[in-house]
């Protein structure tokens, strides 16, 4: 059994149910987001590319642990 529905309720459904898409910044480039990075001092670049490197190293964990503490040590060491 189908059901015949005319056009006008099948684009008010779809139009309900539909998910909407953000209108803003549909066109973001790589450049824009490392943006911050690549002007950054060389020490937050440095702090930024060892957490990086090191949630990197954890991604294979389920769990990963003391991400937090490897964070604060990497910060420590590149503020003394």
């Amino acid at each position: 059994m189908t059901f015949k529905y005319p056009d006008i309720a099948t684009q008010a459904i779809s139009t309900i149910l539909s998910e909407k898409q953000s209108t803003y910044n549909r066109h973001v480039e790589l450049a824009d987001v490392q943006q911050p990075i690549v002007s950054a001092p060389p020490e937050v670049r440095r702090i930024v590319e060892r957490v990086l490197q090191a949630e990197k190293d954890k991604l294979y964990m389920k769990h990963p642990r003391n991400i937090n503490d490897d964070i604060l040590r990497i910060i420590k060491e590149e503020i003394q």
